[in-house]
């Protein structure tokens, strides 16, 4: 993948989560705040907890971290997967942000 194949696929993924914490706190009473600073998208939770969504450019990766720990994503096969094959990088995003906000949120793309 080029640098810039990873920026168009990076930054949609960041569009993305900005816009399901939009349809989240207009569909649910979760209070989520997302706060996006260049390549790093803030997710604040009503309890104040976060998550943090990261671009690794030099590793045309993507990294969450959570309370739960940190992932690390690739493009792979027009998804975001895990590096560790553990999971889809929205399953992850929402079942952390379920946990952190102690209701249930869905995130996909």
């Amino acid at each position: 993948m080029t640098d810039s194949e990873f920026l168009d696929h990076a930054e949609s993924l960041l569009r993305t989560i900005e816009a399901q914490c939009d349809r989240i706190n207009e569909e649910t009473d979760a209070d989520l705040d997302a706060q996006r600073v260049g390549g790093m998208v803030t997710l604040t939770f009503a309890n104040r907890s976060q998550m943090v969504v990261n671009l690794q450019k030099p590793l045309h990766e993507i990294w969450l971290a959570a309370k739960s720990g940190g992932y690390h994503y690739r493009w792979v096969d027009g998804n975001w997967q895990d590096t560790k094959g553990q999971d889809e990088f929205f399953a992850t995003l929402s079942r952390n942000a379920t946990l952190q906000a102690g209701q249930a949120l869905r995130f996909f793309a």
